[in-house]
């Protein structure tokens, strides 16, 4: 199985591979609600420092000297998440993991969106209301002449 998704991503684009490591974070999500749903509290430790150390790489490879705001906005949703992800863990709460799910989804959607269109700017300005962690909402900028929001 594994061999196949090393196939499966060989000359896939950076957005691809990027698309990929949120679908593998909302994989490990799932994981954890599973442990939490049978009451192993080992399993559910173990899908949530898999999903964390996504998290991790996708920050670290944050380029903020180029990326500018958007990368800036990238890497709060990375702290907003991660910390959604433990305190989902250290209550072992199906819902708060469910939400979790709900925010990573969110962004890799808008990526995939991203993906479709190569002539994709790269959003100059997006705001994040990281005090609620409920209405995480960003304003994607013009692209293409056409606008779009998306909320996770």
């Amino acid at each position: 199985m594994a061999s196949y998704r090393e196939h499966a991503l060989e000359g896939a684009s950076a957005i691809d591979l990027v698309v990929a490591l949120y679908d593998g974070i909302i994989r490990f999500l799932y994981s954890a609600i599973a442990a939490v749903e049978r009451g192993d509290a080992d399993g559910r430790r173990v899908a949530v420092k898999r999903a964390m150390d996504i998290i991790i790489h996708l920050q670290a490879r944050l380029r903020m000297d180029v990326g500018g705001r958007p990368a800036q906005t990238l890497s709060e949703f990375y702290a907003a998440i991660f910390a959604q992800i433990l305190r989902a863990s250290q209550s072992a709460s199906k819902t708060r993991f469910e939400h979790a799910i709900d925010c990573v989804r969110n962004v890799r959607d808008a990526w995939r969106e991203a993906a479709k269109d190569p002539n994709a700017i790269p959003a100059s300005s997006r705001e994040f209301n990281l005090s609620q962690p409920a209405t995480i909402v960003a304003d994607r900028s013009q692209t293409a002449g056409s606008s779009s929001s998306w909320t996770a």
